[in-house]
């Protein structure tokens, strides 16, 4: 009888020894779960929205592209869509909904957060959308825009194109050669930049023309002035 209560006893303690791990495990699991970090998205996030707009306006060049091919199409496209495989890769980085697309996005103001430390979503092929863009799809107006020292593109927005370089812009309003002074009005940086390529907005700046006058952790200018100076 002794024998029986003195097992039954430690199984007891086994199974209750047993019990406490199982719950501690879960605890620690449920812990590990509610302290990983929600992704941002466009809504919720100026640094996604800004990667999301990029995202956004290249996807629609290619799709212009596609649309109304010409001799020099297949390089854009390549050269885009390397551009856009980094955006991705940013958008990972910096917590936000990998693949989130939004053309010249007009969302309400979301809260401000800093992003992974990279300077851009570029990295992509320093002739992407080159000089020679002028063409094809989405191809401007020689006679688009306003006139030499003009205000334009009001209401727009600004962000960056992920393609590398020298600063340059692209736009779907101003043929090549247009000299656009694009001006933060948050922190009064501006730069001049010369139109090189065709995009789907107004004024697209590329990674060295939008660090010029970008705030530090953003990817979205929305309080600006573009002027058309040349």
């Amino acid at each position: 009888m002794s024998r029986r209560r003195t097992l039954s006893t430690k199984k007891k303690l086994a199974l209750l020894v047993s019990a406490a791990a199982v719950a501690g495990g879960g605890a620690f699991a449920m812990a590990a779960t509610s302290n990983a970090s929600p992704v941002q998205n466009a809504k919720s996030s100026t640094v996604c929205q800004g990667l999301a707009t990029a995202l956004g306006n290249n996807q629609k060049f290619i799709a212009d592209q596609k649309a109304s091919p010409d001799s020099q199409s297949e390089a854009r496209i390549a050269n885009r869509e390397a551009v856009v495989a980094q955006i991705k890769v940013q958008q990972e980085a910096s917590g936000c909904e990998v693949g989130e697309s939004a053309q010249d996005s007009q969302a309400a103001e979301p809260a401000d957060t800093a992003p992974a430390d990279n300077a851009g979503a570029g990295g992509a092929d320093e002739n992407a959308g080159g000089a020679g863009e002028g063409a094809g799809a989405g191809g401007a107006d020689d006679n688009a825009g306003g006139a030499t020292g003009e205000q334009v593109c009001a209401g727009s927005t600004v962000t960056l194109s992920g393609e590398g370089g020298a600063p340059a812009a692209s736009s779907n309003q101003f043929p090549a050669g247009t000299q656009l002074k694009v001006t933060n009005l948050d922190n009064n940086k501006s730069t001049t930049v010369e139109v090189t390529s065709v995009s789907g907005s107004c004024a697209l700046l590329n990674n060295a023309a939008f660090e010029e006058v970008r705030e530090p952790g953003k990817f979205l200018i929305r309080n600006v002035r573009i002027e058309k100076v040349g």
